[in-house]
């Protein structure tokens, strides 16, 4: 590897972590909460060995090789976890594997938490969860990309390593800066309209920008511990939603529809209709178990409830205006099986990606018709365009690693002591990016050990970075090249 160019990202990338301290500390400041000291010290000391990293690198083009993204995307996720801590330890004086999973959980945006009386806690720290989140979303690569073009390497092997979702030689546009740019604007502009439309619904404006963040970036981090449950208020569940589906389609769908002006684009994408597909279906069905168990009562509110949870949970936001884990029946499972499906590639969502599902159950669609004909000859294909088989091959091979980590994980959890219920909601809910849970973590991580905490941190790193980008890592043929 070229340890120049990776000593010159990350010193941009910690750069651009001390710039993301500004607003925290401005917060901080604003209400007088007793931290900006504390934020002022962390921001200045990343700053400094940014600065020392990047003129250590030297100035000029460097070429990048695949090596090198797919190494600087897995350090650059691991050293900012790290960071992101130092605010949880410094200021609330929380242990290291405390701070470290919260600051993963954001940054990963899966929104779980060991965090206990979010009503209390300072402004400045509800604000600064809710920032690393929103950041996390479009991805500190990408950040640097299209923000800092004095870094002096090419972004394309950057941005394949940190994009979502099979399908990574796509642009917006011709330039890679420029994508950038294109990702970041469109992300900008969602986040503003959203915190507008909270606004409007009736949260506070700290409360509509905190959650517009984590709403876009489907982080699902709240500034109350009852989520958007303290609101309780149809208007804001109603913005949440559509925000919420916002976040979790492909970002390349958005442009599309932004630069043609055209809604119907959303409809004639299989994949976008797919997801929607899922929300529907799966919304009737939970609302049909909740109405004939008689939970909530009247129709209205099953299908409030439902409609809401079976969106936050499929887009991995994870907001909850209800604990599902009580729910009756077969109901928590299936909402945690939905999880894995996630939203759409190129989206802030987690899970495997519905494009990776749908090309799933059309290549054993066809799979099924070759036993039937066996000389059967019939490609597989997306929006009309056939899917290369190297495509499908890849799609195969994650789905197998992608298994493989989940039952890893899970026997390393239960072999710690954790129940077989709490052990598999733990996995589902870090490996998708999620958050709530079920069992022992169904509202919090607070009773999970320090080990087993450092493993999920690592299992959300590992789903928000798909698993081959760190998998590719540790190969030796990847050492060699």
């Amino acid at each position: 590897m070229q340890l120049v160019i990776i000593a010159a990202t990350l010193g941009v990338l910690l750069v651009i972590f001390a710039a993301s301290l500004a607003p925290p500390l401005l917060v901080a400041l604003w209400y007088q909460d007793g931290l900006a000291d504390e934020f002022l010290l962390i921001q200045a000391v990343c700053a400094v060995i940014g600065i020392i990293l990047w003129l250590f690198s030297g100035k000029g083009e460097h070429h990048m090789r695949n090596r090198d993204g797919f190494a600087i995307a897995t350090l650059m996720w691991v050293v900012v976890s790290l960071l992101g801590s130092l605010p949880f330890i410094v200021c609330l004086d929380m242990s290291l594997a405390n701070s470290v999973f919260e600051s993963t959980s954001a940054f990963t945006t899966t929104g779980a938490t060991t965090i206990v009386g979010l009503d209390t806690l300072p402004m400045s720290i509800l604000f600064y969860r809710a920032e690393l989140q929103w950041l996390g979303g479009i991805g500190v690569i990408i950040s640097a990309i299209a923000l800092l073009p004095m870094l002096g390497v090419g972004g394309t092997q950057l941005l394949k390593a940190e994009t979502p979702g099979p399908v990574k030689e796509n642009q917006l546009t011709p330039r890679i800066r420029r994508t950038a740019q294109v990702v970041w604007t469109l992300y900008l502009v969602i986040t503003v309209a959203c915190a507008v439309c909270y606004w409007l619904a009736g949260m506070t404006p700290f409360d509509a920008m905190a959650h517009s963040f984590a709403t876009v970036s489907t982080g699902g981090f709240s500034t109350h511990d009852a989520s958007l449950a303290y609101f309780d208020s149809p208007m804001i569940e109603t913005v949440a939603v559509i925000f919420m589906m916002a976040g979790a389609m492909n970002f390349s769908l958005h442009f599309l529809v932004w630069r043609k002006r055209d809604l119907g684009a959303y409809l004639r994408n299989e994949e976008a209709r797919a997801l929607i597909a899922l929300v529907i279906v799966t919304s009737l069905i939970i609302a049909w178990v909740l109405h004939e168990d008689g939970h909530y009562g009247s129709v209205t509110h099953t299908l409030r409830f439902g409609i809401f949870q079976v969106v936050s949970v499929v887009t991995s936001t994870g907001f909850g205006i209800s604990d599902f884990s009580v729910w009756p029946l077969m109901l928590p499972i299936l909402l945690m099986f939905i999880s894995f499906v996630g939203g759409c590639a190129g989206s802030t969502a987690g899970g495997m990606k519905v494009i990776r599902v749908v090309v799933l159950a059309k290549q054993a669609g066809i799979e099924v018709k070759r036993l039937v004909h066996p000389n059967l000859v019939r490609p597989l294909t997306l929006d009309g365009k056939t899917v290369p088989n190297k495509i499908v091959q890849t799609v195969w091979a994650y789905f197998a690693i992608y298994v493989t980590a989940f039952a890893l994980l899970m026997l390393l959890l239960m072999q710690g002591g954790m129940d077989q219920l709490t052990a598999f909601s733990a996995v589902t809910t870090c490996l998708n990016n999620l958050g709530p849970g079920l069992g022992e973590v169904s509202a919090n991580f607070v009773t999970v050990t320090a080990i087993q905490k450092w493993m999920l941190s690592g299992a959300m790193l590992l789903g928000r970075l798909e698993i081959f980008t760190i998998f590719v890592i540790f190969t030796p043929a990847f050492w060699k090249a």
